[in-house]
């Protein structure tokens, strides 16, 4: 594929999250195509149909996800960085609402390949583990169901905006960590 294809596959990419988050209720290759200034045929040289442009898009926000929880992870101890990534992520959910359910509550997020959509995931694991070694997966498991929770109830508008509470909410899971029994290593 020419470097030319590659720019376009992102632009229809790009224009399909721009649609997406304007609040578009049928993101269409058809509509994408007018939004990238192309074609109506030129998407299906890219995408087979609706749903893997879609699943494009649920990637992207993945890589968008990982980026956040990097930069969030650049903090000093692993308690810290945990805070942050968890902050990141609702505030990623708030962000960017539709891309957020699109990921992980609509089928082009559900169907991608697990590998692909692990990235965030995979950073949150590695604090977890310096933090609580002898109970990581229940450790990550309440970690991310903390901060996805509190993502979904936001963005169903059942919290309101405050990220010094979700902050605090967030520090209750990462002190716990820390202070886990090891008696908790066979859960």
């Amino acid at each position: 594929m020419s470097d030319s294809n590659l720019s376009l596959r992102d632009r229809l990419v790009d224009c399909a999250l721009a649609l997406l988050e304007q609040g578009e209720s049928d993101v269409s290759l058809r509509a994408v195509a007018r939004a990238a200034g192309v074609s109506a045929m030129a998407p299906y040289r890219h995408f087979e149909d609706k749903a893997a442009l879609m699943g494009a898009v649920a990637l992207k926000g993945f890589a968008m996800l990982e980026a956040g929880a990097a930069r969030a992870n650049e903090a000093h101890d692993a308690r810290e960085a945990l805070e942050a990534q968890g902050v990141a992520y609702v505030g990623f959910a708030r962000a960017h609402p539709a891309l957020f359910r699109l990921m992980f509550a609509d089928g082009a997020g559900l169907a991608l390949p697990h590998e692909d959509c692990r990235g965030a995931y995979t950073l949150m694991a590695r604090n977890v583990a310096e933090l609580a070694p002898h109970c990581v997966e229940a450790g990550v498991l309440a970690c991310w169901g903390l901060v996805h929770g509190l993502a979904t109830l936001a963005l169903d508008g059942r919290i309101p905006a405050d990220p010094a509470g979700e902050r605090a909410a967030i520090a209750l899971i990462t002190h716990a960590l820390k202070a886990a029994p090891p008696a908790l290593a066979g859960s």
